[in-house]
Parts: C-alpha cells; structure tokens; sequence
C-alpha cells in the first residue's frame, strides 16, 4: 500500500483519536493496573500484526486507532505507577529517570527496528515487534504496577534531630551512624528479615556501606553501621522519613528487648605529625569523632 503525505497524516491523526479514546475508556473500566497493561500490550501487537498485512488504507486507519488507544493505557499505568511509588521528597527525580528510561528506549528502539526493517522488511520488523510484545507480557508479570499506592508516603512529621554537645558544621562528614539492637532468640530471624527492609530505606534515602553484624560472644546483639555523606545529609534522612517507614521501624522495635542505642561518630582531619625519620609530608587523614 502505497499513499502520499495526505494519508501519512490521517494516519497521524487516527492515533490521536485513538489516544483520546483509550483516555476516556480508562475511565469507565475498573480493572486492575496490571490487567489493563496487558490488554494495552495485546492491543499494540495486534495493531502491529495488522500494519503488517494491511493492504488498505481502512484497516491501516483502524491499526492507527488500535495502537494509539492500548499505548494510552499502558503509559498511563506506567505514569500512575511510578509516582505513587516515590514519596514526595524524591517524585520529581524519580520521574525525571523513568522519562529517561522510557524516551532511551524509544530512541534506542528506533534504531533497532529500523535496522531489522533494512534487513528483513517491514512486515516483518512488525511480526517480530508484535511477538516480543506478546512474549514480554508474561516475563514482566511477577512485577506488579501501582504497589506503592497502599504505602503512607507521607512524611513523618514526629522525627527527633540528633542533638551534638559540640556544634557541628553542616558539610562536615562522613557521619557514620552505628545502631545496636537486643534481640531475643525467638525474634531472631524475624527481626533480620526486618532489618533487611530498614537497610533498603536507609539507602533509598541516602546511606551508603550499609551493614549489620552480630556478635558472636552475645547472641542477639545486632549492630547496623552506615555511612552519610555530610551532617546536613544525615538531617535530610530524617527529614525523609515517610510514615510507611515509621511503621516499619516500629514493627521492629517491637522485636527487641530493649530500645536501640543509636550513636554519631563524624570524620575529623588528623593534625600533620612529623617523626624524627622526616616523614612531616603525611597528608591527613579523617578519623571518627563522637557526637
């Protein structure tokens, strides 16, 4: 099928019907996220399919309402699902990364495509385009959308600031926070599972070196150690802190004997030392000082 400019353009404009369409039924339909996205998939492989054995300009047009209705509502859930899933603090970046990823693929995508199209053919680029939809459907199916929107990510308002008896500058750093626990034994797998979660907050919100030891002379005598950059890096972790994480810090809590000891230790530059073997040139290097 071979056509000019002015049917490129109502081909254009038959997304664009579709894409208001799917908009529309997206809100009367009351199926869940993952369901609609893999309709939304099915939708654009059977739009392929029909771009690839379309003839006329009618099934053509109808392949163009098709595709611009399911990629509607896939985005839309992808959209949905990636804000609900990042807490006010980290929405605007978080989205700014997902745009990213979703504009990198299309370029790349495009690439792709049009090389297997010089190769192949185009009907065949979209046979080929159709089945990789179709098989992806059920490899991303274990990764369910909009998980995020039973979380409370609101902020917790009811932090406490650590409060230093020196004064500390706000650049000063690395901080390194060390948290010691007291687990009875029955708690014992239960609370690791749970502090396993905790450590992937800490680094979602800014830690790093993140780990946990236990005592091997006191069984159930937990130590979490992890790094911040800076002072002014410490506070905004607990500026960050959303009621979803409250809660689970509380549910750990309730797994100890005792309330956790939580202590502050910020690097400090040594002051040169000269020896007798005229070895003065040390650089100096930072070391912990107790807050």
């Amino acid at each position: 099928m071979a056509d000019g400019p002015q049917f490129y353009g109502v081909l254009l404009g038959a997304i664009g019907v579709g894409t208001v369409g799917g908009t529309l039924a997206l809100t009367r339909l009351t199926i869940g996220a993952d369901s609609l996205a893999a309709i939304g998939a099915v939708g654009m492989a059977a739009a392929l399919v029909i771009f690839g054995v379309s003839h006329e300009p009618v099934s053509a047009i109808a392949a163009c309402l098709l595709a611009g209705a399911s990629w509607t509502v896939v985005l839309t859930k992808l959209y949905v699902s990636a804000q609900v899933a990042l807490p006010d603090w980290a929405r605007g970046r978080g989205l700014a990364i997902f745009l990213t990823f979703i504009f990198g693929a299309t370029t790349a995508g495009s690439a792709i495509w049009g090389k297997l199209t010089e190769i192949q053919g185009l009907q065949h680029a979209y046979f080929a385009a159709a089945a990789g939809l179709l098989i992806c459907i059920p490899l991303s199916w274990r990764w369910k959308l909009q998980t995020g929107a039973a979380l409370d990510l609101s902020p917790a308002l009811h932090w406490r600031a650590p409060t230093p008896v020196r004064k500390v500058q706000n650049n000063q750093g690395p901080v390194l926070v060390v948290v010691e626990y007291r687990v009875a034994a029955e708690n014992r797998a239960h609370f690791q599972g749970a502090l396993d979660d905790v450590g992937h907050a800490r680094k979602r919100d800014g830690a790093y070196a993140w780990g946990v030891y236990e005592n091997i002379d006191d069984i159930g005598r937990f130590t979490e150690t992890f790094l911040m950059d800076s002072w002014l890096e410490l506070l905004h972790e607990r500026e960050r802190r959303t009621n979803a994480d409250e809660s689970m810090l509380k549910a750990l809590r309730e797994l100890l004997i005792e309330p956790p000891r939580v202590t502050f230790s910020i690097a400090t530059d040594r002051p040169h030392r000269h020896s007798q073997r005229g070895r003065g040139d040390d650089q100096s290097r930072p070391t912990g000082e107790q807050v």
